[in-house]
């Protein structure tokens, strides 16, 4: 994990913020590894071996489309990128059959503190639909999302800014009345191309990427929120 290193002197809650969206894997859900586990078995497949350094380079924070399209490539793999990410969301269901992604140790509590001050809450991800909808079910957090924008609801995910524009739309709100909270730089791109003002809690897995667009980089949501919100 970083250290706290704010990136501009403006906090990133300001008095005209009523809408704090939450990326989804990384952010609020502990996912990075079980993901990886899952490349590793789908890539075994094809005698291939993926490293955790290549997985966090290229993989980490894209949608699986995207992955798929980088590993096949990369890897020469004897199949299309369609049948590639059509056998991750395979796996990627099986797993989530009856479970849901452990939620990031602070991440309930970072979301009471946020709901309970009166914010609306949202969940925009690269991942997808039944992902977010297990987290909200199993760990009971549907009582304080409002909206959620996943891979399914747009034409473009992240980096692209199509899923933070639908979420801005979907609560009535300007993109100065937001706040996005992220852990890769392709989010942080995606929220900052949006107009919105972004915080990054990095990952082991993101850790190396390059936030220098973020308005502030924290070690976890409750520095963040420490530092913001009062108590």
């Amino acid at each position: 994990m970083s250290k706290e290193r704010p990136l501009s002197v403006q906090s990133v809650i300001t008095p005209a913020t009523t809408l704090i969206l939450f990326d989804h894997d990384g952010t609020l859900v502990d996912s990075e590894a079980v993901h990886y586990t899952l490349w590793q078995t789908l890539l075994g497949r094809y005698g291939i071996t993926l490293s955790e350094s290549l997985h966090n380079d290229m993989l980490v924070g894209m949608p699986v489309a995207q992955n798929a399209i980088d590993v096949t490539r990369h890897f020469s793999l004897p199949a299309n990128p369609t049948d590639i990410a059509a056998q991750k969301h395979q796996l990627t269901r099986e797993y989530l059959k009856d479970r849901a992604f452990p939620l990031i140790e602070d991440a309930r509590i970072a979301i009471e503190r946020c709901h309970q001050a009166g914010y609306q809450l949202g969940i925009v991800t690269g991942g997808s639909q039944l992902s977010v909808e297990q987290t909200l079910t199993h760990h009971k957090l549907r009582e304080y999302i409002s909206l959620t924008v996943s891979v399914e609801d747009v034409e473009q995910s992240k980096p692209h800014p199509e899923s933070y524009l639908k979420a801005l739309a979907m609560a009535s709100v300007s993109a100065a009345n937001a706040v996005a909270v992220e852990d890769t730089m392709h989010g942080m791109k995606a929220a900052v191309a949006a107009g919105i003002s972004c915080v990054v809690i990095p990952t082991a897995q993101s850790a190396s990427h390059d936030f220098s667009a973020a308005q502030a980089t924290y070690s976890s949501l409750t520095q963040w929120l420490d530092k913001e919100m009062t108590a």
